[in-house]
């Protein structure tokens, strides 16, 4: 073990674990500030809500004197150039804090990686495929996962399932070249697919964005729930890195009860739930296939979508993954085993 592991290993020993949360840029968005939400909560079942504190990147490194945190997890994006992280690890350090980033990102942002590489104790990736490309050590995989506050919902058998396929998200040239070939299926079918960029393709489709409790609602609406990734890279074009770990919304609607038909192209879907939970489509006459087996046997759906959510609820919350991460950190020597 390093001197300086020893050293924050020994100041870190008999005090409260308090955990300083600090993230930015993308953060404004409604959707990772829901991942900041959930990661928060993660570390409160572990620690407490009184021990997990919430700071904007601009203010973190200012705060780290006055809150005295043991460990200062930084998440989300490092794209930016607002975004910077090196003073808060340089703060951190001087009072013994253990620091980590959680690239939530990854891999769309891969190129920017060396924004953050010298600066962190240890590295998580959101990606499994995307992780093997930072060019140092102590970087590891952890995906993102759903929220026991935020995400579940207890499925209810006697609601009416009047919507056949639901898709929300934005309208990304992937997700347009699927549905597109799947149109002639999809026009004999009552489908709601809404997010920016869907209004143009005509009835069934929206340009609204909708809220968290609003999308939990048409979950429970729907026979059929659309999981289709997402391939807008902004900083992806030195290796060109294919995403291989399902988003978060994989585990959100399964832990919202929702029935979940997914487009497998890279992802690794069967590393965290089975053909029996979320079944996969990779072309049209799959896609087919599904909806003659699937949309007028309602028991079945709900059948398929409690799995999911059972799975989910005992092994993808971001409680399971703080953990994961802590055992990390206990095996680098930075907390005490």
């Amino acid at each position: 073990m390093s001197a300086v592991k020893k050293t924050r290993e020994t100041q870190a020993a008999g005090r409260t674990q308090r955990v300083l949360v600090c993230s930015g840029g993308r953060y404004e968005s409604q959707a990772n500030a829901q991942i900041r939400e959930s990661i928060m909560d993660g570390w409160a079942e572990c620690f407490g809500d009184e021990n997990v504190i919430a700071v904007h990147i601009s203010g973190a490194a200012a705060s780290i004197e006055r809150l005295q945190p043991t460990i200062v997890f930084a998440i989300g994006s490092y794209l930016p150039e607002s975004t910077y992280f090196g003073e808060v690890c340089r703060e951190a350090k001087k009072i013994g804090a253990i620091t980590v980033f959680w690239a939530t990102e990854d891999p769309y942002e891969q190129d920017a990686n060396y924004r953050i590489t010298d600066d962190f104790d240890v590295v998580f990736s959101c990606d499994r495929w995307g992780h093997n490309f930072y060019q140092r050590e102590r970087v590891y995989h952890l995906p993102l996962a759903a929220s026991r506050k935020l995400h579940y919902a207890p499925i209810e058998a006697g609601v009416e399932k009047s919507i056949d396929v639901l898709f929300c998200g934005v309208a990304f040239t992937s997700r347009k070249d699927i549905v597109r070939n799947l149109m002639p299926t999809l026009r004999n079918l009552n489908v709601k697919i809404i997010g920016p960029g869907w209004g143009e393709f005509g009835i069934g489709f929206s340009d609204a964005r909708i809220e968290k409790a609003q999308l939990i609602e048409l979950y429970r609406r729907s026979k059929l729930v659309l999981n289709l990734g997402r391939s807008l890279h902004f900083e992806n074009k030195r290796f060109m890195i294919a995403p291989s770990t399902p988003g978060p919304r994989t585990f959100e609607a399964a832990a919202a009860g929702a029935f979940q038909v997914f487009h497998e192209d890279t992802y690794e879907l069967r590393r965290y739930f089975t053909a029996e939970e979320i079944p996969t489509f990779s072309n049209k006459i799959d896609f087919d296939r599904l909806v003659a087996r699937y949309i007028d046997d309602t028991p079945l759906c709900i059948e398929m979508a409690r799995r999911a959510q059972e799975r989910t609820m005992s092994e993808h919350t971001y409680g399971h993954r703080i953990r994961a991460a802590i055992e990390v950190l206990k095996r680098e020597g930075f907390l005490e085993g």
